[in-house]
């Protein structure tokens, strides 16, 4: 069974570059606050890393 990876929003990307935008709405996330779930990959956290200092990632099973 893969790894889950809990990712939540936790600071706005108002003042942020485009490109994270677009990162940030291909993981699913469009308010403060909201989390979503990703399967563990290299490409998920090839996004996370673009966007690290904006969002809280949660390892599970």
């Amino acid at each position: 069974m893969a790894n889950k990876l809990q990712i939540k929003l936790i600071k706005s990307p108002i003042s942020c570059q485009p490109g994270q935008r677009r990162t940030l709405r291909a993981l699913g996330l469009r308010k403060i606050g909201q989390t979503v779930q990703h399967d563990d990959g290299p490409a998920i956290r090839g996004m996370i890393r673009a966007v690290r200092f904006m969002v809280d990632v949660v390892e599970s099973k």
